[in-house]
C-alpha cells in the first residue's frame, strides 16, 4: 500500500502555491503576446517561470538555455522551493563547473504545461477563475519552444551560445535546432531521440490512465474539488521509473535482497527492496508534481516527430543549418537507445552539417545523464570549449 509522508501535505500546498506564485523569477505575457499553439489556438495570457545562473556579458553572447526532462523544472542549479534538495542538474552547473556559470549566462525555464511557475493546468484560468485542468490545450514541443524564444527575446540574446538537454529537455534542443536554428550555435542533446517510439508510448500510456483512473482525479478537476490523485501518481512513476534504470544497475543495487527482513512475509507489503524503492519514489513525486501536468508533458513527448514535421526527411529538418552539434547516448539505455541518437547524427550528416557524437558505456541506463558520469563531463567540456573558442568568447579560467 503505498502512504503518504507525515509532512507530505505542507510539501502539497507549497508546490501549489508556486504553480501560480513561483519563488523563481517569472514573465507574464498579456493579451498583445499570445503564444500560438499547434492546436490551432493561442494562449493568452500566461506566464514562464525561469532561474538564470551567471552574467550575460555585454555583447549578449554567452547565454545558455539548458531545457529540462519530463518530470524536471526550472531549478537546474539551486535547491527546490518544495523539496530542498539541490538542483537537479548541479553536478553540472555552477561557478567553474562543466557549464560554468563564472563564464556562460545560463538560463532554464518550466516548460509550458508544467507545474512550477509557466502557465500549465495548475493555473488558473483568468476566464474562469478556476484551475485550467484539462481546459488547457495540448501543448507540444514545438510549443514549449516558442515560449523559451519568447524568454529568450526578453533578454535581448539574438543567438544563444549553446542549447542543452537531456530526454524531453533533448527533444527541446532538437527542436530549437531545427526551427529556430540562426539562433542556435551549438546544441546538445543527450539520451534523446527526434520522436518517441510505441514502445515509450505505450509506458506513458500506461501512466496517464493510472492517474485517470484514481477516483480522486475528478475529471481533471481534483484541485477543485480539494482532492489529489496520489495513488495514480505514484504508480506512474513507479512505472516510469523503471524505464529510467537498466537491469544491470537494478541488479547491482537491489538484487533480490528483502527489505528490512529476514524472509518473506507470505503476503503483499514490500518484501524486496526494490519494493520498497519504487514505493518511495511515487509518494515523493506526488509531493513536487502535478498529475494533469504529468498528462500534459507525456502527451508533449508522445506527439514529437521531427521526421513528420517535414514530409517525414529527418534530413530536412537540419537543411541549411549552421549550428555546431554534440550528441550523447548511453550504452543502457533502453527508453532512449543509442539507435535514436544515430539516426539523428545520420541525418544531420545527410544535411551536411557539423555533428560530433558519443556512446558513453556505462550501466546506469537512461537517467545516467543526471548523474556523476566523468566520460560525459569529458564530452561536454570538450565539446563547450571547442564550440566557444570558434564563437569567440574567452577562455575558461585555469
Amino acid at each position: 500500500m503505498i502512504t503518504m509522508p507525515k509532512d507530505a501535505r505542507s510539501r502539497r500546498l507549497l508546490a501549489a502555491d508556486e504553480a501560480n506564485n513561483p519563488t523563481s523569477e517569472v514573465l507574464r505575457f498579456g493579451p498583445d503576446k499570445p503564444l500560438r499553439l499547434d492546436a490551432g489556438v493561442e494562449l493568452t495570457p500566461f506566464q514562464i517561470a525561469y532561474q538564470t545562473y551567471g552574467t550575460l556579458n555585454e555583447a549578449r553572447t554567452n547565454a545558455v538555455l539548458v531545457c529540462h526532462a519530463l518530470t524536471g523544472d526550472q531549478h537546474a542549479a539551486n535547491a527546490h522551493p518544495v523539496t530542498g534538495k539541490a538542483g537537479w542538474w548541479d553536478v553540472l552547473i555552477g561557478p567553474g563547473r562543466i557549464v560554468d556559470t563564472d563564464r556562460f549566462f545560463v538560463i532554464c525555464s518550466n516548460v509550458i504545461g508544467g507545474c512550477l511557475g509557466s502557465t500549465g493546468p495548475a493555473s488558473i484560468n483568468p476566464a474562469t477563475g478556476k484551475p485550467y485542468g484539462l481546459d488547457l490545450p495540448v501543448i507540444t514541443i514545438p510549443d514549449m519552444v516558442r515560449a523559451q524564444a519568447m524568454l529568450v527575446d526578453h533578454f535581448g540574446i539574438d543567438q544563444l551560445f549553446c542549447v542543452i538537454g537531456g530526454s524531453m529537455g533533448g527533444m527541446q534542443v532538437l527542436e530549437w535546432a531545427a526551427s529556430h536554428s540562426d539562433r542556435v550555435f551549438s546544441a546538445l542533446p543527450i539520451a534523446t531521440g527526434p520522436r518517441h517510439s510505441s514502445q515509450n508510448i505505450a509506458f506513458n500510456e500506461v501512466g496517464r490512465q493510472s492517474v485517470m483512473a484514481d477516483p480522486d482525479w475528478c475529471g481533471g478537476r481534483y484541485i477543485e474539488e480539494d482532492k489529489r490523485p496520489e495513488k495514480g501518481l505514484a504508480v506512474a512513476r513507479m512505472a516510469a521509473h523503471i524505464t529510467y534504470l537498466s537491469e544491470a544497475a537494478l541488479h547491482r543495487k537491489f538484487g533480490r535482497n528483502l527489505q528490512d527482513r529476514a524472509h518473506l512475509t507470505f503476503g503483499f507489503d514490500a518484501d524486496f527492496q526494490i519494493e520498497s524503492y519504487l514505493r518511495h519514489q511515487g509518494m515523493t513525486f506526488v509531493d513536487r508534481f502535478d498529475a494533469n501536468s504529468y498528462l500534459y508533458m507525456t502527451r508533449a513527448m508522445d506527439y514529437f516527430d521531427l521526421a513528420a514535421d517535414h514530409d517525414g526527411r529527418l534530413a530536412d529538418a537540419f537543411a541549411g543549418t549552421s549550428t555546431r552539434f554534440c550528441l550523447v547516448s548511453f550504452t543502457s539505455d533502453w527508453l532512449f537507445p543509442t539507435s535514436e541518437s544515430r539516426s539523428v547524427v545520420h541525418a544531420l550528416n545527410a544535411a551536411g552539417a557539423s555533428v560530433s557524437f558519443v556512446e558513453i558505456e556505462t550501466d546506469r541506463g537512461h537517467d545516467a545523464f543526471l548523474l556523476d558520469e566523468p566520460e560525459l563531463f569529458a564530452a561536454i567540456n570538450g565539446f563547450i570549449n571547442s564550440a566557444a573558442r570558434a564563437y569567440g568568447l574567452p577562455e575558461a579560467d585555469q
